[in-house]
């Protein structure tokens, strides 16, 4: 099967109906009709389209080497740094979509799985280890054109730096048992955003694993017996695009997985039992790279999309003149043009990896990395600061047509804009920084990859600081 479409992506989904929770309740009948998820599944939809839109498809997608069919670029194994180009020309054309605001478009998975295949070779001769087995998924994925979600975290019980788990109950998910036909796993993971709309659930260890039962590698269909999707409160504010433009699209839902001794049939484990394994494949691999290169791609776009609204608010209330608002925005143009100039750069110092695969320079995109999640709060702070009580003075859709409409139309007009579209951009302001679906877009950003003081601390030891030591002894030392 060939680059799926929009409806095939819906109809797969609803089939699936997946053991999903929202409140307290069950997901009953189509999850493409519930009000949680029916505005992402329709977003996503649009994006497995565009793999079919003659004006696109060229950069969506490439001939399976397999069958010679259009399949996602977003597998593609790049073993040139023109190949680093086209996957980052699909990511953000997928991005421009959305506006970047879709963190987990499928082209984020279907690349932590291209990246993971690529390294299988780590994986090579190791105790408890399967390649064959990855790579097997990766190309099942690449022709079928699945969606994914993941999960990478554990439940935050204790965070002590030395915690290890002896509860008789397994509350992180572990390996309880193992039989002819899989493993056993039980307890839960957190973060799985977008859980319960995917295809499958692929669970791997990110490292620190004390206990080898809680090291593993696997991917199941997301109906698989055993497990379950735990919903946190939905953030779509309702189905008007008009009062919610931001959350009634990009809602994208976080969920706790629950494993209640939920079989991984043999072929879909990739490792398992082998703690050096489980704490050093994520680091070994190609994962951080890739996975970086396509999120960075995306925050870009993120970031265009942002400064569009800022220079909209700007605008719209003639505010162009002060220098602070230049300052403001000038904040985000040097943001948005580092960001460019840093993944270009990961482009252009990309190496052939041990497996022969074209890797962006890390240390490069590292750099990126902490750049964002400080500059995407700031990017918050900056509008609500430029818009001041305008956005607050936000009437909802049905005000406008109600008999208020002759004093909205009048009180709320702006320089450029009448009332109507004024209050339309200042509504997506609002949802963009200041509703429960824009604060979570902070929160997301901030941690996308992981602790920020963490990974200011990996940057810092990883950085290679000595040439630049010696040239200043060297220098020191001159008579």
């Amino acid at each position: 099967m060939p680059a799926i479409t929009g409806k095939k992506y819906i109809e797969r989904i609803d089939k699936l109906q997946a053991n999903v929770w929202v409140d307290g309740k069950p997901v009953q009948g189509r999850i493409s009709e519930h009000t949680a998820f029916k505005g992402i599944l329709r977003s996503q939809a649009a994006l497995y389209d565009l793999q079919h839109d003659t004006t696109v498809n060229h950069i969506m997608t490439y001939s399976s080497p397999i069958t010679g069919e259009p399949v996602g670029m977003s597998y593609l194994q790049p073993k040139t740094k023109e190949d680093l180009v086209k996957r980052r020309k699909m990511t953000q054309q997928w991005a421009i979509a959305s506006n970047g605001m879709m963190g987990r478009s499928p082209d984020y998975m279907n690349t932590v799985l291209m990246a993971l295949a690529s390294s299988s070779g780590f994986l090579k001769g190791k105790e408890n280890c399967f390649p064959e087995r990855l790579v097997a998924f990766y190309e099942y994925a690449r022709e079928n054109d699945l969606s994914l979600t993941h999960s990478f975290v554990n439940p935050q019980v204790n965070r002590a730096q030395f915690y290890f788990e002896d509860s008789d109950e397994p509350i992180a998910a572990k390996i309880v048992a193992k039989n002819e036909e899989g493993i056993i796993v039980k307890g839960a993971r957190l973060l799985a955003t977008r859980g319960g709309i995917t295809d499958e659930i692929a669970v791997f260890s990110a490292g620190g694993i004390q206990d080898k039962a809680n090291g593993f590698a696997f991917s199941i269909p997301s109906n698989q017996k055993g497990l379950k999707f735990i919903s946190r409160e939905s953030f779509v504010g309702g189905d008007s695009t008009f009062n919610y433009p931001l959350s009634s699209r990009y809602e994208e839902m976080d969920t706790i997985v629950v494993f209640d001794e939920c079989l991984v049939p043999w072929e879909r484990v990739f490792y398992y039992d082998n703690l050096p394994v489980s704490n050093t494949f994520a680091t070994s691999s190609s994962f951080h790279p890739f996975s970086l290169h396509q999120a960075i791609s995306r925050q870009i776009i993120k970031t265009e999309f942002i400064l569009g609204v800022v220079q909209s608010i700007i605008d719209s209330i003639n505010i162009s003149d002060y220098l602070h608002v230049q300052e403001k925005a000038s904040e985000i143009i040097i943001a948005l043009e580092t960001l460019k100039a840093l993944v270009i750069k990961s482009e252009v110092e990309a190496k052939l990896d041990e497996w022969g695969f074209m890797r962006p320079d890390q240390r490069t995109l590292h750099v990126a990395s902490n750049i964002f999640p400080k500059v995407y709060a700031r990017f918050s702070e900056i509008i609500q600061q430029i818009s001041a009580s305008g956005i607050m003075s936000i009437p909802t859709e049905n005000a406008f047509q109600s008999e208020l409409k002759k004093d909205l139309d009048h009180y709320l007009q702006s320089k450029s804009d009448d009332a109507e579209t004024r209050v339309k951009l200042f509504r997506l302001a609002w949802d963009l920084t200041m509703s429960a679906y824009g604060t979570r877009e902070v929160q997301y950003e901030r941690y996308f990859y992981g602790d920020p003081v963490r990974l200011s601390s990996q940057l810092y030891y990883t950085y290679d600081k000595e040439p630049f030591v010696k040239r200043v002894k060297d220098f020191i030392e001159i008579d």
